[in-house]
């Protein structure tokens, strides 16, 4: 059974950390589009992996990985005193290409040209 306090967290640090993406001052965090993609927390809240997005593709999103990294004491300390949990959570950080992808797919499914015959087939029946 799935516990709901776990996902709750989960999506409070994941909406807490995005804020503190905002805030953060590092150069290698604005160099594109940064997204925290998941939060996936341990059963205990001891533990969250976060999963780091760019617009601009996997490497920005490792230097921006490293960034986090360098800063996890600041951004850990942050979550605490937001969230005012008992205990913060240690942070791993990991770069995926999730929006690429999706933004490829995008593209990819703008790009079909579909007939317009066969839009208005579609409607008269």
């Amino acid at each position: 059974m799935a516990n709901h306090r776990t996902d709750r967290v989960s999506e409070d640090i994941q909406r807490e950390l995005a804020a503190i993406l905002r805030e953060m001052k590092d150069p290698r965090l604005h160099d594109g589009i940064i997204s925290v993609v998941r939060c996936d927390m341990a059963k205990d809240n001891s533990f969250c992996r976060v999963y780091i997005s760019s617009m601009n593709g996997l490497d920005t999103a490792r230097k921006a990985v490293a960034a986090l990294k360098n800063a996890q004491g600041f951004i850990r300390r942050e979550l605490g005193l937001r969230l005012k949990l008992r205990y913060s959570p240690a942070l791993a950080f990991e770069a995926t290409d999730s929006i690429e992808y999706s933004a490829n797919i995008s593209r990819i499914l703008m790009d079909i040209d579909i007939p317009e015959e066969d839009e208005n087939e579609g409607d008269n029946t």
